[in-house]
């Protein structure tokens, strides 16, 4: 038989599901192993939204729906998108899918041609530059690193523009460092791209776990900006409903919907039904109790874990803004992401995810979505694990 299409050749598999995957072995082999590699709360999905998913069953709702959404569930989105982030999309503007991750499959699939040029600040969550790739584009990746807060400045971004340029990609708050763009921020860069027919792709998949500050979304900070932004969000990390697979975007640009819907119904069609009467809840405000219950909880975690990584000799980390991850800099130990982590795992039994996946190198990323106490005895560990190291250099 024939090679693979070049299109998957090109794909890289990802190291966060590889080092859990390693993780999983390790475990089975009765070893005793912490895991803060993966991007999943350690709550449960809310009652009211479990409540509505059994309705929706005992009343039958498990028929095919509209490729783009159900009625009511593209209007809960929309009345969302105005009442908590300023931005005035109609419902024949809206596109749901099986995830944010098909979302931006869809997006990627409908903008990008061979050649053409995605900007990506680095730390970048693993799947854009692999989906820039899978469609013939090149990732334009903007290194950032502490000095900026991870965060791409104007100047920056204006240096990485050429005539390719197709998109950037915004992240806020950012897996995996935590980092939040704020409104003035936001301003200098809408600058930067004003006059320009360049694309910026929102991420806002954790907009509801911030610590401190207020959320703003890219698109509303100018009439401009709402134009070219295409807003990606869900509610996989802020509701705990990972395994649902709900996500969403918006656009003002009804050419690039249409196109997301064709693709979408000759690909996977509908998602799950079940799921989208489920969701209404929880884009209503239903469940934001719970979301503020989980925040929380976050939150302590998040302070924990940053002061004692930080008393650690050897490592240094910012304090993040929002989602649940911190991004480590061990790079006075080794600068060598995959070689920590993988020795970590291997010599103490914590799965941690190396920053070289995310295009940032010398650091590691570690969830403190998960119980307080794994959270002390993991930290320990890291904090033996270091102390021999250091006491081998």
């Amino acid at each position: 038989m024939g090679n693979l299409a070049g299109r998957i050749e090109r794909l890289s598999p990802s190291l966060t599901i590889a080092i859990t995957q390693k993780a999983r072995e390790l475990k089975s082999q009765g070893r005793d192993i912490l895991a803060f590699s993966a991007g999943e709360p350690d709550f449960d999905t809310p009652d009211i939204i479990k409540k509505k998913a059994i309705e929706a069953i005992e009343k039958g709702f498990t028929k095919y729906t509209p490729v783009q959404g159900i009625p009511e569930v593209l209007e809960a989105i929309q009345k969302k998108l105005e009442r908590e982030n300023g931005l005035h999309y109609e419902t024949n503007q809206i596109v749901v899918s099986n995830g944010a991750k098909q979302s931006l499959f869809n997006i990627f699939a409908n903008l990008v041609e061979e050649g053409d040029e995605v900007i990506i600040p680095a730390p970048y969550w693993v799947t854009y530059p692999e989906l820039v790739r899978y469609h013939g584009g090149e990732p334009k990746v903007i290194i950032t690193d502490e000095t900026t807060g991870f965060k791409v400045t104007p100047e920056m971004l204006k240096k990485a523009i050429t005539p390719k340029t197709k998109a950037i990609i915004l992240t806020t708050p950012s897996n995996p460092t935590g980092a939040v763009y704020h409104r003035e921020e936001l301003e200098r860069l809408a600058e930067v791209l004003k006059d320009t027919d360049i694309w910026v792709i929102s991420d806002e998949m954790y907009e509801k776990l911030l610590y401190e500050g207020k959320f703003t979304s890219p698109g509303s900070i100018s009439p401009d900006m709402f134009q070219r932004t295409i807003t990606v969000n869900g509610l996989s990390k802020s509701h705990a409903m990972t395994g649902w697979r709900f996500g969403y975007c918006a656009t003002p640009n009804r050419e690039l919907v249409e196109g997301m819907i064709k693709l979408q119904s000759q690909s996977t069609s509908n998602i799950n039904s079940i799921t989208q009467w489920a969701v209404i809840p929880a884009l209503t405000g239903e469940a934001d109790e719970d979301v503020e219950k989980m925040r929380i909880q976050f939150k302590k975690r998040r302070d924990f874990v940053h002061q004692a990584l930080n008393q650690i000799p050897g490592l240094e980390a910012l304090k993040p803004e929002g989602a649940f991850y911190i991004f480590v800099n061990h790079s006075q130990i080794t600068p060598d992401s995959m070689e920590f982590a993988l020795q970590l795992l291997e010599e103490e039994g914590v799965a941690v995810v190396p920053g070289i996946g995310f295009g940032a190198e010398g650091h590691f990323r570690l969830s403190f979505a998960t119980d307080m106490e794994s959270l002390e005895k993991g930290i320990e560990r890291i904090r033996r694990f270091v102390e021999r190291k250091l006491g081998q250099n």
